[in-house]
């Protein structure tokens, strides 16, 4: 059974979950977050799965119920949304990631899964998760945790594992200041993925255990994993052993990304617009399953110089017009409406946004349903945008519907 934890805001990602939890956030074109984790389960022949939602999970949920609905208990299948229900008390939610699957522990239990892999809800990745239970099974390990080799001193961020020649941990370190490094590689360390494989019976007692402590946070970074590593019974499977790569580009970079800043974010949906992007969302062997909705092709009208639907360098999604506006190294969502004379440039707009006519707009994030007035500029004025829109260190700006109507009213 693979069991998502996708209940957590990502209040890095600031307005853009200021009405979804982070896991229901769109990404590249046609696809949310979490459909990476959920398409990894079922492309590695996970046919049960649980969600645990908490944050704002509404969109998440609507988004579940209409993409992920065609599991069949007919064919021992299952997919669970488990929202934070008080079932152990009446007043207690999640109270963290270990927390999310002990008050569920009845219906795990009841769907009887030999193992359980726990992944988080939040990152952009492929792989075959099934690899990774194997190396589980054939390490006898207690817990396995996915890991991503990183630069040591890129990974002050993250859990770092410490291990000995055979990947066993021997230590579990949270955010240290000065990683532990990889046996005979001095410059990489382990960072953990959130990644986590248990028989379920262990997984059950650990968490039982956990919940009588008073100290605990309930969180399997913090309180589970380290206090298996302790008892010696802990390993770290390499992601790059079950990434999936593209057959077309075999030698890409093993991809994972945590898209929890604005930043980020913009950058992995531009990313997509490359020649070759290191993340091929187009292989067919490893698709990446979500809510289709039934609409008509994008379409591209007017042909007169300095009117001109084009897009160069870009993905855009069905029932997109572009009307005599241009588009470079953007990205649009689902039911985009670009008016004529506009100029999109390094831009991530995502569902029924209205692009008014000789708006331009630049490395810029638009948050769904934004209506952009005909003639606003953002991206060419630091200060302005600053004072406008949420605007990052590196200039990218967001864009939300509450800010454009604050603009009007200025006006």
């Amino acid at each position: 059974m693979a069991y998502v934890l996708a209940g957590g805001r990502g209040s890095r990602l600031k307005e853009l979950t200021d009405t979804r939890a982070k896991p229901a956030v769109y990404f590249g074109g046609k696809t949310r977050i979490i459909d990476f984790a959920l398409s990894n389960a079922i492309n590695s022949g996970i046919r049960r799965i649980g969600v645990a939602t908490q944050y704002k999970a509404h969109s998440l949920i609507r988004h579940l119920q209409n993409g992920w609905n065609f599991f069949r208990p007919g064919r021992n299948e299952s997919f669970d949304i488990l929202p934070a229900s008080q079932r152990v008390s009446e007043d207690q939610w999640y109270a963290g990631t270990a927390d999310a699957v002990y008050q569920n522990i009845e219906i795990i239990e009841d769907h009887a899964p030999k193992h359980m892999v726990i992944l988080a809800g939040d990152h952009i990745y492929k792989m075959d998760y099934e690899i990774m239970l194997q190396s589980h099974v054939d390490s006898g390990a207690d817990v396995t945790v996915g890991c991503l080799e990183v630069p040591r001193m890129e990974a002050t961020g993250f859990g770092v594992m410490h291990v000995d020649e055979s990947f066993k941990i021997t230590d579990f370190v949270e955010k240290p200041k000065d990683p532990p490094a990889m046996p005979g590689r001095p410059d990489t360390a382990l960072a953990s993925m959130g990644i986590y494989v248990f028989e379920t019976k262990f997984l059950i007692d650990a968490l039982r255990e956990d919940a009588k402590d008073p100290s605990s946070s309930r969180d399997f970074g913090k309180d589970i994993v380290p206090k298996i590593v302790k008892n010696g019974g802990a390993y770290a499977h390499r992601f790059n052993r079950s990434v999936i790569r593209s057959d077309n580009e075999p030698t890409h970079e093993a991809y994972w990304r945590d898209v929890g800043t604005i930043d980020a974010y913009w950058q992995a949906n531009i990313d997509l617009t490359d020649v070759v992007p290191p993340l091929d969302i187009y292989d067919r062997n490893w698709p990446i399953w979500t809510y289709a909705e039934i609409v008509p092709p994008a379409k591209f009208v007017h042909d007169v110089d300095g009117r001109r639907g084009v897009a160069t360098s870009s993905l855009v999604s069905g029932d997109c017009i572009i009307s005599g506006g241009s588009l470079n190294r953007s990205l649009l969502f689902t039911g985009v409406r670009q008016r004529s004379y506009s100029q999109l440039d390094h831009a991530v707009v995502l569902p029924k946004c209205r692009i008014g006519r000789h708006a331009r707009i630049k490395n810029a994030i638009l948050d769904r349903g934004v209506e952009i007035p005909d003639g606003l500029v953002i991206g060419e004025d630091p200060l302005l945008d600053a004072k406008r829109f949420r605007r990052t260190d590196q200039g990218i700006c967001l864009v939300t519907r509450p800010m454009i109507d604050k603009l009007r009213l200025e006006q």
